[in-house]
């Protein structure tokens, strides 16, 4: 009985199919093609966007964090960040040369903006959990009656955050503070990955529940993550994203 492989194993045959498949359309075409003034002109591709990976830096000193190591921090920053910037560059590079390719399967490069999406997604949430960390863990008054308001106390605003964050334990998931900017609502949500959010809505406070962000120093035990990662919270740039955001529309 022949073995089906993996779903990861054929997603990356999909994606190097995908990647390669301009190259082999372009050279199968110029195999045959005859040149002209007017192929010449309409075979000029699309320029590949500017998209040279760049990390965004720490805005703290991970070697100062309470309960996080730095060695947690610098590769969770380093690997799991690192590599979603340097994978999202890459996938809008086969991207462009697929678009610019007229031959390309749309199946295949539709598997291209499936990644595309996936490493977004990671780069962004990434980015805003890291903004959010650095801070002494006290919450302003501002962002107290704000979420006070929103959830009834603050406590139950903390007590739901930190139940959902035990509950991804083990997994893998975000779970985001976020401002729907249509309800006009704060709420908590839960995220299973990089890929599904809630609609229109900003985040406020991000806490990445992947493995990567705590195995290193607390194994399984992720609720003793939670408890370091509420120590950590930078709130003065959780109450600048409240402000920002969360402003009565004007009249």
């Amino acid at each position: 009985m022949t073995k089906t492989p993996p779903i990861d194993t054929q997603r990356r045959h999909v994606l190097s199919l995908a990647a390669t498949a301009p190259l082999a359309l372009g050279a199968a075409k110029a195999a045959h093609a005859v040149p002209t003034s007017e192929t010449t002109a309409m075979s000029n591709p699309v320029p590949a966007p500017n998209s040279a990976p760049a990390l965004k830096p720490l805005p703290f000193d991970p070697a100062k964090l309470k309960g996080l190591s730095e060695r947690l921090i610098r590769s969770h920053w380093e690997n799991n960040y690192g590599g979603s910037v340097k994978a999202l560059a890459v996938t809008k590079k086969h991207l462009a040369e697929a678009l610019a390719a007229p031959d390309t399967p749309p199946y295949l490069y539709n598997e291209l903006k499936r990644e595309h999406l996936l490493r977004t997604g990671s780069v962004v949430l990434h980015e805003y959990y890291f903004d959010n960390l650095g801070g002494g863990g006290q919450a302003d008054a501002a962002s107290r009656k704000a979420l006070a308001e929103a959830f009834g106390s603050f406590n139950a605003w903390e007590t739901e955050f930190r139940r959902m964050g035990a509950g991804l334990g083990g997994g893998s998931g975000w779970v985001v503070l976020g401002f729907n900017t249509h309800t006009r609502q704060l709420e908590n949500y839960w995220m299973a990955d990089h890929a599904h959010g809630p609609a229109a809505t900003l985040p406020i406070l991000v806490m990445d529940m992947y493995e990567h962000s705590y195995q290193m120093d607390y194994g399984a035990a992720a609720a003793k993550y939670v408890d370091a990662f509420f120590q950590n919270i930078q709130w003065e740039t959780v109450a600048q994203r409240l402000e920002a955001c969360c402003r009565p529309p004007a009249a």
